[in-house]
């Protein structure tokens, strides 16, 4: 039996996917990833390359570099220009990343979903010291980016970033398998609010980098400063970084995923629906 088909098995059996994934060190494991990761000796790198391709579809081809200095390079690769295409339309709000649409709806009473039957609140979510009136009633969707997946995320609109607040945590898998077990996964897992002004009228979005086990690190441009489960900086960062639609905002040092909150005023792209895979600067709501 190949690799691939041993790990395909291994995805397609729940509890042993949660077992493998979940119940074991998971901060332990994060802090190893974190360090095997950026070595650099080419067989250490190429075999791990190599071994990723074997159980992944890991698509190299729209890499800027041909070659990489470590497996850590390889997971934060950049893109060759042209490969995404970002909407121009200055009422469209665009994805700021790769991924695969895992829920999204309307916060109603401030509870939202990460899986169907598994709920949560904002409150749980971003705590007492944040502001969360402007996303009462408004729209969210959750982005997981896999593995194998481009890193970076990008501005959704033009705007600014006015403020970031980290949140220390634990780094639970944020797969399916996981979001269908664990209440609440994503407000027990390390993450970061990125408050949002876009267009003339400053309107208020938020986007919540999320980490995960073997990626507990996020990396923004605004405040030169790594994010991660051994941090001890401020939590709270007021930042005015103006961007451009488009324009790299940061990276996850692996797969993970970032939760999207907007007004209500805003509206769903049609065509959107649970299970879709979007492309970075893909159209996802409507301004008002």
């Amino acid at each position: 039996m190949t690799i691939r088909r041993i790990f395909e098995k291994i995805g397609a059996n729940e509890d042993l996917n949660f077992l493998l994934t979940n119940r074991i060190p998971r901060l332990t494991l994060t802090h190893f990833m974190g360090w095997f990761s950026k070595i650099r000796h080419p067989w250490v790198r190429d075999a791990s390359i190599a071994l990723w391709q074997k159980f992944a579809d890991l698509n190299l081809s729209e890499a800027k570099k041909s070659s990489f200095d470590s497996l850590h390079d390889c997971f934060v690769r950049e893109l060759k220009e042209g490969m995404r295409t970002i909407d121009p339309d200055p009422h469209v709000f665009t994805s700021p990343c790769d991924g695969i649409i895992g829920a999204m709806g309307r916060v109603e009473d401030g509870k939202l979903y990460q899986a169907k039957g598994f709920p949560y609140t904002l409150q749980d979510l971003l705590g007492d010291e944040v502001n969360k009136t402007p996303w009462q009633g408004g729209l969210y969707l959750t982005i997981r980016i896999t593995s194998s997946m481009y890193h970076r995320f990008h501005a959704p609109h033009d705007g600014r970033l006015t403020h970031v607040k980290y949140f220390s945590g634990d780094t639970w898998n944020v797969n399916p398998v996981a979001l269908e077990r664990v209440e609440k996964l994503f407000c027990k897992n390390e993450r970061a609010l990125l408050q949002l002004e876009i267009g003339p009228a400053a309107l208020p979005v938020a986007l919540v980098p999320v980490a995960a086990v073997l990626v507990a690190s996020i990396r923004l441009h605004a405040i030169d400063t790594l994010l991660h489960t051994r941090y001890k900086g401020p939590h709270d960062i007021p930042c005015n970084a103006l961007f451009n639609k488009g324009e790299e905002m940061g990276w996850f040092e692996h797969g993970s995923t970032i939760l999207v909150f907007v007004p209500p005023e805003f509206e769903f792209m049609p065509a959107l629906h649970t299970g879709m895979g979007i492309q970075m600067g893909q159209a996802l709501f409507r301004l008002p």
